[in-house]
């Protein structure tokens, strides 16, 4: 049974992870790589339920507890030694299996490790893991703590119990767990990724300007944002990042990063976090950037 959760990445995907496993009741520990970014990983989490607070989703004594299950900082021993490590660290498979074999050599022989990814393959982190038996992946989605889906995925090696107290793992948290194939890119991101970059294509080619686009989406299919829109929230150099190792894996056209998103990359026009994306959020409201398109 899962009891302490170690989280290993503390940015947006990693700290929100970690704020809901606290808000369950489970002692919680998020690594960083430094003491300046393990303080904002606990600042980011303790803003967030502040919000909650505020918005009647959360009482403050529950904020308080949950409070009181989190600690951080930069060993990887309190990470490793907790029940169920999830890595949260940047989407690059030599990264990611560097951890896993330090986290191995800490780890004790019962604890199963997790991968948050969300295009690489669990299998490729298995051997590395030293652990290939209690090795699940769970790709949770953003923002942890308002999104309710949680994908788990098992490789061949995955036993049944690792399997299974995954599962229980993710309905303890209050989440719907879907069973996903351990191919690149699982169900939702197998689905939503070509979606992302048809839009910038059809940007590209003058089907619609990028508010047509997005008010397309929004009122033809009911969908909360449009495309463009999405991608700004998701990062730019995430979803090229993401569409390179999809296209990599299957080699199928779908997955091909679009000359403009390559472009507006290099130029550091990554969405929200560099203020500026498809849109330009200097501006208040957000106005179309203008691409050249």
């Amino acid at each position: 049974m899962i009891r302490t959760v170690g989280v290993v990445g503390g940015g947006l995907m990693g700290s929100g992870i970690a704020e809901v496993t606290a808000r369950a009741g489970m002692p919680t520990y998020v690594r960083e790589v430094s003491p300046e970014l393990a303080t904002r990983a606990m600042q980011s989490i303790e803003k967030s339920m502040t919000k909650a607070v505020e918005r009647g989703k959360l009482t403050a004594d529950a904020r308080a507890a949950a409070l009181a299950n989190l600690s951080s900082g930069t060993d990887l021993a309190p990470a490793a030694k907790a029940d169920l490590v999830i890595e949260a660290v940047v989407e690059d498979l030599d990264v990611k299996n560097a951890l896993w074999r330090d986290a191995n050599a800490l780890a004790r022989p019962e604890t199963i490790f997790a991968s948050n990814t969300s295009s690489l393959t669990i299998a490729a982190m298995a051997l590395a893991s030293g652990r290939p038996d209690r090795v699940v992946g769970l790709h949770f989605f953003s923002p942890v703590p308002v999104m309710n889906l949680v994908e788990v995925v098992r490789t061949v090696g995955t036993s049944d119990a690792t399997f299974d107290a995954a599962k229980l793992f993710v309905l303890h948290l209050g989440k719907t767990p879907v069973i996903a194939k351990d191919a690149s890119g699982f169900i939702v991101n197998r689905l939503l990724v070509p979606y992302m970059l048809d839009a910038i294509r059809a940007l590209e080619q003058g089907v619609g300007t990028t508010v047509d686009i997005d008010t397309a989406m929004r009122l033809g299919t009911g969908h909360p944002m449009g495309p463009l829109t999405l991608l700004d929230f998701v990062g730019l150099d995430t979803t090229y990042r993401i569409a390179e190792i999809m296209f990599t894996e299957y080699r199928d056209a779908r997955f091909a990063p679009p000359p403009l998103l390559k472009r507006m990359v290099l130029v550091g026009w990554i969405g929200r976090k560099s203020r500026r994306g498809f849109y330009d959020y200097t501006q208040d409201p957000p106005t179309p950037t203008d691409l050249g398109v």
